[in-house]
């Protein structure tokens, strides 16, 4: 057995993302459906555990001192991307869209308790192969996972994982289908041509323009990067301290909460002092790298720790609680989502681009939406739209509700 310690832990988790990138790259599949190269990475790790354990031995011995760290990191710079600023600069569509989210989050999870109980499963089985795992993906899976446990869901962790990744290729599968089903149906197109093969832009990439980068003073013979980097990450730090107290304050009140909750709503307010005062110069380009560094550490560091032998007792009632969700999210789609949003071009490539976040991840729903753009044309609105309440604001919003759930089935 090899015992690794909590640097060489972490070192194993970096080499172990470039392995999900290499095996993406010799698969197409793999990249076609957006799988996050820690989860194939990880997951590498994961079954060689389990190969070695079937033949009664302990392959690894891990130290995950730091996946609570990273986890937090990671929460913690959603919180520092949630502006109220660009909710004001998208207009009433970005609200409209963000509340009809919330709004199908709730749905979700009632649809996932209501296919759960009657299979013999606990109500929060549902939530968890609900909104956790689908609206939230591998990571808000992982996070709510000891949460879960502790609530008498057994082998979440592994759980999340294999919900997370049916949803992802399940919203990839699905997404543009409605939406060329929608355009072809009304005959609808978008005012401009087609844009043509392009990389698919990162849903980051599209907020980054809509938040300017702030200027700060740098002291004199510093890297003005490297200060920028600094200031931004004091920040994060500052949040993930102060947000440890007010986590334990919600645990002195009684209210069941992940650790990353009270280090997200304090970088939110934060982050919405900082733009309405200018006082710290917070990088919204600096707080995503540093998010998704953190992310991707984090989700390799949990899939190497994964107890796979942990799932084939809960497979069938998971599958059905995910394939009730797929039927829920694709009615939404066609109504009322493409109805409030006007029956027009973009409230399709709209649509498409809520089945791959609702069911997936954001690199889903942007996928979905470019195979559109480059088929039929851009469309302004809803490259906009989506990705202001997919990459931020309702992963905000889905802990709280998450958080609900949890404390009213306790």
């Amino acid at each position: 057995m090899f015992t690794l310690d909590m640097i060489h832990t972490l070192a194993l988790s970096g080499l172990v993302i470039f392995l999900g990138y290499g095996v993406r790259t010799i698969i197409p599949p793999l990249s076609r459906y957006n799988l996050p190269a820690p989860v194939i990475g990880g997951l590498i790790i994961a079954l060689a555990q389990l190969l070695s354990r079937s033949l009664g031995y302990q392959f690894f011995q891990f130290d995950t001192s730091l996946q609570v760290p990273l986890m937090t990191a990671f929460f913690t710079s959603i919180g520092l991307g949630s502006s109220l600023s660009l909710l004001r600069k998208g207009g009433p569509k970005i609200i409209t869209f963000l509340l009809i989210s919330i709004v199908f989050t709730f749905i979700q999870n009632a649809v996932g308790i209501a296919v759960a109980v009657p299979l013999g499963q606990h109500p929060l089985f549902g939530v968890f192969n609900s909104s956790v795992t689908l609206v939230g993906g591998p990571a808000t899976g992982l996070a709510f996972a000891p949460l879960f446990e502790k609530a008498g869901i057994t082998g979440a962790s592994s759980m999340a994982i294999a919900s997370a990744m049916t949803g992802i290729i399940s919203g990839g599968l699905i997404g543009a289908p409605i939406g060329t089903w929608l355009i072809e149906r009304y005959r609808l197109s978008s005012l401009n041509k087609p844009s043509g093969g392009g990389v698919v832009p990162a849903a980051t990439h599209i907020v980054e323009e809509l938040t300017p980068e702030p200027a700060a003073a740098v002291p004199p013979g510093d890297d003005s990067e490297a200060h920028r980097s600094l200031i931004n990450l004091v920040a994060l730090l500052a949040a993930m301290w102060i947000g440890s107290w007010v986590s334990k304050g919600f645990s002195a009140l009684g209210v069941t909460l992940p650790a990353y909750i009270g280090a997200m709503i304090v970088g939110a307010v934060i982050r919405n002092i900082a733009d309405l005062t200018g006082i710290v110069p917070l990088s919204q380009k600096t707080i995503d790298t540093i998010g998704t560094v953190s992310l991707s550490l984090f989700i390799a560091m949990a899939m190497m720790t994964l107890k796979l032998w942990e799932l084939a007792s809960v497979a069938l009632p998971m599958l059905a609680v995910i394939a009730m969700q797929v039927v829920v999210v694709g009615a939404a789609c066609f109504w009322p989502l493409f109805r409030l949003f006007g029956r027009d071009y973009d409230a399709a490539v709209t649509a498409t681009g809520f089945c791959g976040f609702m069911l997936g991840t954001m690199a889903n729903a942007m996928a979905n939406m470019e195979s559109l753009a480059e088929r039929y044309g851009p469309a302004k609105r809803a490259f906009l739209v989506v990705p202001i309440v997919g990459a931020f604001f309702i992963d905000f919003a889905n802990a709280i509700i998450i958080t609900f759930f949890l404390n009213f089935f306790p």
